[in-house]
């Protein structure tokens, strides 16, 4: 009963780590975003000068937002299989003992990761691209 109690506090504890990470790895997506529309202001106003639409400029900037996402989704999943490996050899060797503790990675998770990764993407990534779908095109193609 205390060990359920333990691994339940443990559970906790990492699930609440795991989401702290999602905001602030959000929030430096959204201030990635920020700084790469202040940057491209001038291509913005041309696109829209020849004729791109703001919904145009919406998915593009979406889908740089979650493409970004993605390969650290990626990343992150790679990452997080070789450190289950070396976890799980560090407690064997500690033990003495063939724990016969093996990572696994499902289709499923990879699937969940994925979803989550597409999640942050787009509300993450959404106001940047709102905001760069809103520039005035000639004012834009003003900006030094």
């Amino acid at each position: 009963e205390q060990m359920n109690a333990t691994l339940m506090s443990f559970q906790v504890l990492v699930t609440a780590t795991a989401s702290i990470s999602l905001l602030v790895g959000g929030i430096g997506i959204m201030n990635m975003m920020l700084t790469n529309v202040t940057e491209r202001i001038r291509e913005i106003g041309l696109r829209k000068a020849l004729g791109a639409r703001a919904s145009d400029i919406t998915k593009q900037f979406l889908c740089e937002s979650i493409l970004i996402c993605i390969m650290g989704g990626v990343i992150g999943i790679a990452l997080g299989y070789a450190g289950a490996w070396g976890l799980a050899g560090s407690f064997s060797s500690m033990i003495t003992l063939d724990t016969g503790i093996t990572p696994i990675i499902t289709p499923n998770i990879v699937m969940i990761t994925s979803g989550i990764c597409i999640g942050i993407g787009l509300i993450f990534g959404y106001w940047p691209a709102r905001r760069a779908s809103k520039l005035n095109p000639v004012e834009s193609l003003r900006y030094q």
